[in-house]
């Protein structure tokens, strides 16, 4: 009797000696499936694509008038908007509504600010509700990004396991985010859990990298006490759109620690960020926000003239059309 090893040994030999003749199967005068490819293309490296930088405006200014909103931030010469979750109370139930109009305007709508997170552990299902079903609008509407931010502890600093499960709230909402399609940023910000730099990276390790992406506010960022033109090469890999406005602080009246001002009148470096993301090959929307009018007898359509003025002259970008007067 054969030893079990002979016995594989000897199918093994017989695999290897039976070979079908082509010509009796018909193969042999076949011409090949493709023709011959030159594999040393892929030996080349690719080179990425250059930086593609479009500017959009937030309708936050305009403290609620949205129509307004996007009427004047159009005939400025904005391509992109921003707006904000209480646009829901007029087109929540017409997205469809919002998005006729926003064409009609040679808007993009660029994000909806879905508001804070809240971690409190006994409203976990229904915060992850709401800003899904603000993700389900915004992919309605033909709306690009989701934003939110986040509530920080009441009169306390907050602690690890607030991180973690806002980290987790996070990313259950991104998740259902991107189910639609609508990514989801984290909005850096003062008086966040996300104010400080470390604290921004707190927030962005606790979440899923694959489903919270970053919204860099250059201005909190740096009034938090960093560098935004370290802030977008270190998170040139999650970076997802920017906020741009400027800052100073402390504020002229001596009363309040900063302010938020038209770009070119603070102390942001606003050319070495524009720098940074063309360096880092950046593609995407840099939105101008700014919370509301800082002087007295402005008005939010002369604001964003004056941030249009600056990014054409002061970094040189380009706009389509002349702004409407």
């Amino acid at each position: 009797m054969p030893s079990r090893r002979d016995f594989v040994a000897g199918l093994g030999a017989a695999a290897v000696g039976f070979r079908l003749p082509l010509d009796r199967l018909g193969l042999a005068s076949r011409p090949a499936l493709y023709p011959p490819i030159d594999l040393s293309r892929f030996d080349l490296p690719v080179t990425p694509a250059p930086a593609d930088i479009k500017f959009g405006y937030a309708a936050i200014t305009w403290g609620g008038d949205d129509l307004k909103a996007i009427d004047e931030i159009s005939d400025v010469g904005f391509r992109g908007i921003q707006l904000r979750s209480n646009l829901l109370a007029s087109f929540g139930a017409r997205p469809a509504a919002l998005r006729e109009l926003l064409e009609q305007r040679r808007l993009t709508f660029v994000a909806l600010s879905s508001g804070a997170v809240n971690p409190d552990p006994a409203l976990g299902a229904s915060v992850v509700a709401e800003h899904a079903s603000h993700a389900k609008f915004v992919h309605d509407a033909g709306g690009a990004y989701l934003q939110a931010t986040d509530q920080r502890p009441a009169g306390r600093p907050p602690t690890a396991a607030d991180y973690t499960r806002l980290g987790g709230l996070l990313t259950a909402i991104g998740k259902r985010s991107a189910d639609l399609g609508v990514p989801l940023g984290y909005h850096n910000h003062v008086g966040s859990m996300g104010e400080t730099p470390a604290e921004v990276d707190r927030v962005l390790d606790a979440s899923d990298p694959r489903y919270v992406k970053l919204l860099l506010d250059v201005a909190h960022y740096k009034q938090g006490g960093g560098d935004p033109v370290q802030a977008v090469r270190r998170y040139r890999d999650r970076l997802l759109f920017l906020h741009m406005k400027d800052l100073q602080s402390p504020a002229p009246d001596g009363k309040a620690k900063y302010r938020f001002v038209e770009l070119g009148r603070g102390s942001v470096d606003l050319p070495a960020i524009f720098a940074a993301l063309v360096e880092i090959n950046f593609r995407g929307w840099a939105v101008v926000e700014l919370d509301s009018v800082p002087d007295a007898g402005g008005s939010p359509r002369a604001s964003a003239l004056i941030n249009r003025k600056y990014l054409e002259e002061g970094l040189g970008a380009r706009f389509e059309a002349e702004a409407r007067p």
